[in-house]
């Protein structure tokens, strides 16, 4: 595992500075990622159509997709093969295990620790989502049953989640006296408002699908058991657009929030400024004058 997450780490530093890793080293991290996958966490591309879109399943079912340490080794291996696959234009995290998301922390697990045992496990919870969140593709939490503490902390790192009906969740850590600490005091509030973040986490209740949509918590709430085509087709929409302005409206999006107005246009600029010389808005131009599909191919 440390091989990979550390050849992983190696790619995504290559990518940040302008490099682009070889077709054998992108060959080399599938390999790796087949290897030292977590039995829990499965990858899987769409194809024909549908490629570009890329699938993790949590399938622990034992213990409710509950984070144990594999798991979350599956998890971040996962996301730093992606990080560097440049096929991948958008990520569904999904659930095979009935009636559940994720049920958050693995506490059978937690009991066995000491406290610097458990503070390393939630940086590692706290850096895993981070590095989900700053994935440069779109990112879709399909939500079916629960999604407790990690597991909606996980869900709040994403940048879109869709759930079924039956959806329940919640951030339930100050009634075992803690409180969420991979990411959930500061994204919740932002997608929310500190208002309702406060009472969601002063209380730890559990809401429902419809409720977490009223709040803005959720982007839809289908009919139980049609979560995962509801985010399909909207992965197939967002996978039909193109890549590089994707990617950049997802940067200036999230840059632009942390700093004031002046200084998002900066970001918005500079970000409209890295699709103008791709092949693709020639390509855009082109197929609006002749009413055809555009082909983009992220260049």
């Amino acid at each position: 595992m440390a091989v990979f997450s550390s050849i992983g780490k190696r790619f995504c530093n290559q990518a940040l500075n302008g490099s682009k890793p070889s077709r054998l080293h992108f060959q080399s991290i599938r390999t790796l990622l087949l290897q030292s996958a977590s039995e829990s966490v499965k990858v899987h591309r769409h194809s024909d159509a549908d490629s570009g879109i890329v699938q993790i399943n949590m399938e622990r079912p034992e213990a409710k997709n509950a984070l144990g340490k594999d798991m979350l080794r599956g998890l971040l291996n996962s996301f730093e093969a992606i990080s560097t696959d440049p096929t991948a234009n958008v990520l569904m995290i999904c659930s095979s295990v009935s009636r559940v998301f994720c049920a958050g922390a693995d506490l059978k697990e937690r009991l066995t620790m000491n406290v610097s045992e458990v503070r390393a496990t939630v940086n590692s919870l706290r850096s895993t989502f981070t590095f989900l969140e700053a994935l440069q593709i779109p990112t879709i939490a399909v939500i079916e049953g629960a999604a407790l503490g990690g597991g909606l902390e996980m869900a709040l790192s994403c940048d879109l989640r869709i759930c079924g009906e039956d959806a329940k969740l919640a951030l339930p850590e100050t009634g075992l006296a803690v409180i969420p600490g991979a990411g959930g005091t500061q994204r919740l509030p932002r997608l929310v408002g500190k208002s309702i973040a406060k009472e969601l986490i002063f209380t730890g209740r559990k809401i429902s699908a419809r409720d977490a949509l009223s709040i803005g918590l959720i982007n839809y709430c289908t009919p139980a058991g049609e979560a995962y085509s509801k985010a399909l087709e909207v992965a197939r929409d967002i996978n039909q657009k193109g890549p590089v302005a994707i990617r950049m409206a997802k940067r200036a999006i999230n840059e632009g929030l942390e700093v004031n107005m002046a200084s998002g246009l900066d970001v918005e600029e500079e970000c409209y400024e890295q699709t103008l010389h791709t092949n693709d808005r020639l390509e855009g131009l082109a197929a609006f004058a002749e009413k055809r599909k555009p082909l983009y191919k992220g260049k």
